[in-house]
């Protein structure tokens, strides 16, 4: 009899403390958009997500007032972005548990995963081998997985809104083994990737959406 093989599991990216201020402000918008997308699987978040936003709003409130090297403003912003971390580190520990494991309903989630350097990290759909930020802001590197038989490839894209994706963009892509960049993405928007492949019988259907936050 085989012994089930039991799922590795999924850690959420929590080092947050090096991260600046223009960037973290979308990774936490992030998180509360996915989360109330999908509130359906998140249906029971340590506290009230209306808190967690108002306090996210408070603390971007704070960030321009603190420019100017205001002691005051600067402690200030400085307190209410601690505290908005703190409240993000427990909702992804939430997100980790309630996720069972599978990392296209820990993506809804609006959370990114940790990387795992110690193993390769698997493919993330059957067309789409991985996503991740691209080497600029707004960019995000797309590396697809190479389809037998196939003389070319299409990736398309779409930011999710409200739990589904928006009005799809298409790239076609001739070589899968280097990084394709997309580029003109917004940060802080989750986006949704489809691939599919040109074979001597046309194009393959498209695959099973990946989606990651652009940064």
């Amino acid at each position: 009899m085989t012994t089930p093989v039991k799922p590795k599991p999924i850690h959420a990216l929590i080092g947050l403390t090096h991260v600046t201020d223009g960037v973290l402000g979308p990774i936490l918008d992030s998180s509360l958009k996915g989360l109330l997308a999908s509130a359906n699987i998140y249906s029971k978040p340590p506290f009230d997500l209306a808190a967690y936003g108002n306090l996210i709003n408070e603390y971007k409130a704070s960030i321009p007032g603190a420019l100017d090297g205001s002691r005051t403003a600067v402690a200030q912003k400085d307190k209410l972005r601690s505290a908005v971390i703190k409240m993000y580190k427990q909702l992804a520990h939430y997100v980790e548990a309630a996720c069972n494991e599978d990392m296209a309903t820990f993506m809804l989630s609006g959370f990114q995963p940790k990387p795992d350097k110690k193993t390769a990290t698997p493919p993330m759909s059957d067309a789409i081998r991985k996503v991740e930020a691209g080497p600029n802001t707004s960019e995000l590197s797309i590396t697809l997985l190479k389809q037998k038989g196939a003389t070319s490839h299409k990736i398309r894209w779409a930011p999710v809104t409200g739990g589904a994706p928006g009005t799809w963009t298409e790239m076609v892509v001739t070589r899968v083994k280097k990084p394709t960049i997309v580029t003109g993405l917004t940060p802080g928007i989750t986006y949704a990737f489809q691939a599919r492949a040109l074979t001597a019988n046309g194009y393959t259907d498209w695959s099973d959406s990946v989606t990651f936050m652009c940064t």
